[in-house]
């Protein structure tokens, strides 16, 4: 994460994707495996070199729920130290709630006492968390489901079959049914899927809207889909279960997903620059 001079080098920075897999990689015992520590710590070389480049003044390395959850972690931190020269921050569940939190409402034209929820649905897990812009958040969980964990369990066929979409949809239902989570007057997804959707399903993710989006992204094989609509052909491969876990929690939301303007990478942003005030 960088803050840096000049919008064009923001969005060029902010927009940079690169998909590690790194929940995919890990073990039953829940260790990373070397080449693939490897493989993360030299993205973030070039990441970080990238922001310097681009003239970022200060630079910051988050690491979320998969890196949390390996059991030889700290491997992967000193791998990026040595690489990038920089030492990444293995983010708790509570301050990835935060920071995804501020990131996603800072532009909401939300009242500052209204409940919202914030659905970030990441490739590993999806982390929920409700509060509101006055307050910030009250109640967050994180869960061991994200799109890239229901396309590697159920969707194998290119495109996708009717049958493998209704094991994917099966799965993220029941993950979120009876969630017990606090009523909300609004809610917005952020992360890879929510951002990807906007040119398939508009800027509120209904029911209808997102199951508009599985079938424009499952009707074709994903490097047709993907030159379609202009996306990497792994992010097409993750899309449809993307979609299918946002549905689950809007549904068990009871309210619609609006597609926030942020997420977790502004909110680092915000709070390196309130930090150098």
């Amino acid at each position: 994460m960088a803050e840096c001079q000049g919008d064009g080098s923001i969005r060029e920075l902010m927009t940079m994707r690169a998909y590690t897999r790194l929940g995919k990689a890990l073990g039953a015992d829940g260790l990373c495996p070397a080449a693939k520590i490897g493989e993360v710590a030299s993205v973030v070389e070039r990441q970080v070199g990238l922001a310097r480049r681009l003239g970022a003044e200060r630079v910051r390395v988050v690491a979320t729920a998969a890196i949390r959850e390996a059991t030889n972690r700290e491997q992967l931190v000193a791998a990026i130290q040595r690489e990038a020269g920089i030492r990444a921050d293995i983010l708790s569940a509570d301050d990835e709630a935060r920071l995804a939190f501020a990131g996603a409402t800072r532009m909401l034209g939300a009242d500052p006492g209204d409940s919202i929820a914030v659905v970030d649905v990441g490739g590993g897990s999806t982390e929920i968390a409700i509060g509101t812009l006055a307050d910030g958040v009250s109640w967050s969980h994180s869960f061991r489901i994200g799109s890239g964990v229901v396309a590697d369990a159920h969707l194998r066929s290119d495109p996708p079959s009717p049958s493998e979409l209704d094991a994917a949809r099966a799965h993220a239902a029941s993950t979120f049914h009876g969630l017990g989570a606090p009523a909300v007057d609004h809610a917005v997804a952020c992360g890879g899927s929510a951002a990807s959707l906007r040119r398939m399903a508009g800027a509120e993710l209904t029911h209808e809207a997102l199951e508009r989006a599985v079938h424009l992204v499952t009707a074709a094989p994903r490097e047709e889909i993907a030159a379609r609509f202009e996306l990497d052909p792994e992010r097409v491969h993750l899309l449809p279960a993307g979609v299918l876990v946002l549905d689950a929690v809007a549904t068990a939301l009871g309210v619609p997903l609006a597609i926030g303007a942020g997420g977790l990478r502004e909110g680092v942003v915000l709070e390196l620059a309130g930090a150098g005030r």
